[in-house]
């Protein structure tokens, strides 16, 4: 289960990832409530947040798997993260100074996925750098257990701490401080284990040269089709559960918190069982989709707040079946001078949707509760689950007629 952590980079990157995801979903809860709290308890407030956080990966997203294939992905990353930690303590100061209003949140939201669009391709890419394609899928894994182990900690410690502290400020500067715990690991690895691809020259039309390469390949293009119709609704069930809790239920932050953290030990458990798998399987891919879509649609429907509690668990588990199954289905079919590339497009479509879906689900949640948003969650994810399976049948046989045509056309009359 954790045979990746054998290799030196790798838990260097580990110990500093765990640090720095706990408090990022500690700033995940406090920007919720933050929200909240400035809009008198808006859930459409909620989804336009949560909506230009990932709106620059649908505008600049494949550019960041570009920049992950020409330069040092370790470099990259140490300048990320100084930037997120800048944006955290800035949003931080306004907070506990009392200055705090909307529009700022809004614009450190989106900031904050502008600097996403380059740092989240490139950690992706940067695995198979640190621990070779045999352990790739184990250290994708663990890389889920750990965010999920802080999305069980984080959200729950939040709520807690924006009860004792008074607010949510000292939540953005605690997260600000975190990210000094991977920048600090990614300075002392050593170089020479580093398994560096060669770097891509910069030249034109490699933006399109990479979606070109998955389109035309149907190992890369299902699980990417997949991941983009479940994520659009998965980052609005997220969403969900923080209203649900207020709103349905008439939980405080504290119980908001649990909530997020049920939902995460279900991802957590989920992880941990694909790490103890040796090669990512299509049948656990499509199965988790679909189970999550169910899982989302029975808890929408959930008679009261321990119930809620409890399908948050099974939904978890689900959710990081599909998301580990599909990234390591991708990392693996990927070509090494495409892998950043090819992990821009699946980051674009992991989180590009959010725009789409966040505001959707919000709005929906006005008109006619935060249930009926819910249910319609899962439902859409079932459908993009056909969807996905019809488009990539599509896709490999208009490829194979492009191929038959080419043969038969080609010089000499060759068929």
């Amino acid at each position: 289960m954790f045979r990746s952590l054998r290799n030196h980079n790798y838990r260097l990157f580990v110990s500093g990832s765990v640090i720095s995801n706990v408090g990022t979903w500690m700033q995940r809860t406090a920007q919720d409530w933050l929200v909240l709290e400035l809009t008198h308890g808006s859930s459409a407030a909620l989804g336009v947040t949560t909506a230009l956080q990932f709106l620059p990966i649908g505008l600049f997203g494949l550019w960041g798997g570009v920049l992950a294939d020409r330069y040092s992905k370790r470099h990259l990353l140490m300048a990320a993260q100084s930037l997120l930690g800048v944006l955290s303590l800035t949003l931080g100061l306004l907070t506990v100074t009392g200055h705090a209003q909307v529009w700022h949140v809004y614009v450190m939201a989106f900031l904050l996925g502008t600097v996403s669009c380059v740092e989240v391709p490139t950690r992706q890419s940067f695995v198979v750098e640190m621990v070779g394609r045999r352990d790739l899928p184990n250290a994708i894994a663990l890389n889920s257990s750990t965010f999920n182990l802080a999305r069980v900690v984080g959200p729950a410690v939040a709520g807690v701490l924006i009860y004792a502290l008074g607010g949510t400020g000292p939540i953005f500067l605690l997260n600000a401080a975190s990210f000094a715990a991977v920048i600090a690991g990614l300075s002392v690895m050593r170089k020479s284990e580093l398994r560096t691809p060669e770097r891509v020259a910069r030249a034109k039309g490699q933006l399109r040269e990479g979606l070109r390469y998955v389109w035309r390949s149907p190992e890369l293009l299902m699980p990417i089709l997949l991941v983009a119709f479940v994520a659009m609704f998965a980052t609005s069930f997220t969403m969900s559960i923080a209203v649900m809790a207020k709103q349905v239920f008439g939980q405080g932050a504290s119980s908001f918190g649990v909530a997020s953290s049920a939902f995460a030990v279900g991802a957590l458990g989920g992880a941990l069982l694909a790490a103890r798998r040796i090669r990512p399987s299509r049948r656990f891919l499509i199965g988790g989709a679909i189970a999550f879509g169910v899982f989302e649609v029975v808890a929408g429907l959930a008679p009261g707040y321990v119930s809620f509690l409890f399908l948050l668990v099974p939904a978890g588990v689900a959710m990081i079946t599909t998301n580990t199954t599909a990234n390591s289905t991708v990392q693996l079919a990927a070509s090494p001078e495409m892998r950043g590339r090819v992990m821009g497009i699946y980051v674009l479509v992991f989180t590009g949707g959010a725009p789409i879906g966040a505001p959707l689900i919000g709005w929906v949640g006005e008109l006619a509760g935060p249930r009926l948003g819910m249910v319609i969650c899962g439902v859409m994810c079932l459908v993009g689950v056909g969807l996905a399976m019809l488009l990539t049948r599509f896709a490999a046989g208009r490829t194979q007629g492009a191929v038959v045509r080419g043969v038969v056309t080609s010089p000499g009359g060759a068929r």
